[in-house]
């Protein structure tokens, strides 16, 4: 059904025309929970810190989890202090909690955990995003920055600097849900001055840029990750029979980046995106090597200890970074002194000392 939808969404066909009329409904629904925001009526929080929200204005994935990745590692090249709040999604536990590497991934989900492997900035999740920021700056008091993995349309939490994240789906027919891809109307959401809420960048994350925005290049590195961290060139492999698998969006286009490294797959599996791997068959993988994405490994390693992860890199060009610091920048230097902030932390120079391990 997923799988039928997703064809539908790409156009405004016999399927996408028939459910036109629920996206009305749907709509009228969104436009009431924003006026409503925005009257007040439903309040927002506000943190101590900025927070920049990475999301997706369609349904399905599109690439955000690489680009909070992404961008947390430029703050901390740049001695930013960051930290990370999700939903957690598919996580068994209710509670708000820091995602630390012994914590269970049924407990944080496997989108917190590979961001916490990646980056090792502090990273907390909760039902509620407000929970799980204050939480990490009771934690962690020196962070200076929240990123946070979706939640464009949690307007419970305000915030600071919006990045909506498209793929090469762009926003398919244009409709809302069910009849389109778009949780929200699109371009409605572009913010056009400082007051309001509205996406201040967009990111595309596919090999061709839908439409105006920043792109980004995607590929595997030369390289795929043990267990225990140690690494085994891809070249090596090319001679050995290779299962590879994958519980992301878009299964396919990871084998597609594993063959165009000249790798060699016997078979690929493409499972449910977020799949736990609890009923994982295993009876056609014997005499294969497993290879699989970095977030399916951080549910696998413990399952599976000979499995191959390979890295993904993603690099969204200098000029989106460069439009980021400009939004930034000035609401960093509006922070109080207790945050540790300096000038040169937000220059390129080396950056102020904390904390240890902060």
């Amino acid at each position: 059904m997923e799988q039928t939808l997703q064809r539908a969404w790409l156009r405004r066909g016999p399927l996408a025309c028939l459910l036109w009329p629920v996206s009305l409904f749907y709509g009228l629904l969104v436009r009431l929970r924003r006026l409503l925001y925005a009257t007040g009526f439903l309040r927002s929080e506000r943190a101590a810190v900025p927070i920049v929200v990475v999301g997706n204005v369609i349904a399905g994935g599109a690439g955000k989890t690489p680009a909070v990745i992404a961008l947390v590692r430029h703050l901390q090249a740049r001695g930013i202090r960051a930290g990370v709040v999700s939903r957690g999604y598919g996580r068994s536990s209710e509670q708000c909690l820091e995602v630390l590497p012994t914590t269970p991934i049924n407990e944080s989900g496997d989108e917190p955990a590979l961001i916490r492997r990646a980056t090792d900035a502090p990273v907390f999740v909760a039902n509620a995003r407000n929970d799980a920021v204050r939480a990490l700056l009771k934690a962690h008091p020196f962070v200076q920055v929240i990123v946070c993995d979706d939640g464009l349309q949690h307007y419970a939490l305000e915030r600071d600097i919006e990045i909506a994240v498209f793929d090469e789906r762009g926003v398919g027919n244009g409709w809302l849900l069910p009849a389109g891809p778009l949780r929200e109307p699109w371009p409605a959401r572009l913010r056009t001055g400082r007051k309001g809420r509205g996406v201040d960048l967009v990111l595309h994350t596919g090999a061709i840029a839908a439409f105006a925005g920043f792109t980004s290049s995607r590929r595997l590195k030369n390289y795929a990750m043990r267990a225990d961290g140690s690494q085994v060139a891809l070249s090596s492999l090319t001679t050995q029979p290779l299962l590879a698998l994958a519980a992301i969006a878009k299964p396919e286009a990871f084998f597609t980046m594993l063959t165009a490294s000249g790798l060699q797959l016997a078979e690929t599996r493409a499972l449910p995106d977020h799949y736990d791997f609890d009923s994982y068959p295993r009876p056609s993988d014997k005499g294969k090597v497993v290879i699989c994405t970095e977030k399916d490994a951080v549910k696998l390693f413990p399952r599976m200890p000979g499995v191959l992860a390979v890295p993904l890199e993603f690099s969204p060009e200098p000029s989106f970074f460069a439009a980021f610091d400009a939004l930034l920048l000035p609401l960093l230097s509006q922070l109080p002194s207790h945050h540790g902030h300096q000038t040169a932390s937000t220059t390129g120079l080396p950056r102020d000392q904390g904390p240890p391990g902060l």
